[in-house]
């Protein structure tokens, strides 16, 4: 019997088997070398009016993002290299607030520009944040006044004024000096660190089954992180109505079809495999196999291509119908006269 699941990627339930499929066809992707974790965050301000606009504010830090590590990473001061970026679009706090940021995972190094040899990042040091910061900044307030003048922004209640030019141009100046966070981590423990990490943050909803602690007459009580306060202080609970507790999930669902995972530069999807078979010949390296001989019998070859329309979960080919020559038709009867 089949459990039934909805299938729907704000599912924290149903979401479990695509994490899982889509973790298998990374892991071909791997390169032998440092992986650095960025993170993107706009400020509060403009997280505020992205409620109103997802589709463009989000495209919009995802691409600005993604230019902001390949401009830095070519410049000749820093890197001088074509590099490749997988990001991940998350939008909540802890709390379920709105909190728009995206998560990049990024090889610590790329392809020269003349596409002749491989160019490694110091050892434990990716690309300057500070200056990742400052051209993130001003690039995507510039575009985010061309999406303004194209009128492609809407504001409703409080930020009805800022339909006016110049009360958004207004709006915008404080933004321009203040710090917008952008930060790098420690580079991952090897390959296998990558993809652990890949596996709980690809296909991450708002929250999870399992922070879930009660629902009663007084409201959906979960468990959420302070991270204001240090150690094990900033474990706390939360009870919110139960009208408040929808309200926060729902400002996390993306507009229909929005990919909230994208491939950037090198890893761009028409080239990432003729990139990637370039960079393990100036690597030395011999690409990794898909899967062990081993895990394809356990799991019976299971083609991650086939999904079950009902549960989600892969396909399982038991046998394979072979095509029989076709059958001839009868021979045409001609008159002869």
């Amino acid at each position: 019997m089949h459990s039934v699941t909805c299938r729907n990627r704000h599912c924290p339930k149903c979401q479990a088997a695509a994490a899982r499929r889509w973790l298998e066809a990374r892991e071909a992707d791997l390169l032998p070398v440092e992986y650095y974790h960025v993170v993107f965050t706009l400020p509060a301000a403009i997280s505020a009016i992205a409620y109103y606009n997802k589709a463009v504010i989000y495209g919009l830090l995802f691409d600005i993002a993604a230019e902001t590590l390949r401009t830095i990473a070519a410049d000749s001061k820093h890197l001088g290299a074509q590099i490749g970026a997988t990001l991940v679009l998350h939008t909540w706090g802890s709390a379920l607030t709105h909190h728009p940021h995206v998560h990049g995972i990024v090889p610590g190094g790329g392809l020269s520009l003349d596409r002749a040899r491989w160019v490694a990042c110091k050892p434990g040091f990716f690309l300057p944040v500070r200056v990742l910061s400052r051209l993130f900044r001003r690039r995507f307030l510039e575009e985010l006044v061309a999406a303004h003048r194209r009128g492609q922004l809407r504001f409703f209640g409080e930020y009805a004024r800022l339909n006016d030019a110049t009360a958004f141009a207004e709006w915008l100046e404080p933004m321009r000096a203040c710090e917008w966070v952008v930060y790098a981590k420690r580079p991952f423990a090897g390959p296998k660190a990558v993809l652990a990490y890949l596996s709980r943050y690809t296909h991450r909803v708002a929250i999870s089954n399992q922070r879930l602690v009660a629902f009663d007459e007084h409201g959906v009580t979960f468990r959420w992180k302070d991270y204001r306060v240090h150690g094990r202080e900033r474990n706390k609970t939360m009870t919110l109505t139960a009208d408040e507790f929808v309200r926060r999930f729902l400002l996390h669902v993306l507009p229909g079809g929005f990919h909230r995972i994208r491939h950037y530069g090198l890893l761009a999807n028409p080239s990432r495999r003729a990139n990637l078979t370039k960079l393990r010949e100036l690597l030395s390296v011999v690409p990794a196999r898909f899967k062990s001989d081993a895990i394809v019998v356990a799991t019976a070859a299971v083609p991650l291509t086939f999904v079950c329309r009902h549960c989600g979960s892969p396909m399982i080919i038991i046998d394979i119908l072979q095509r029989s020559r076709l059958i001839r038709a009868p021979p045409v009867e001609r008159a002869y006269a």
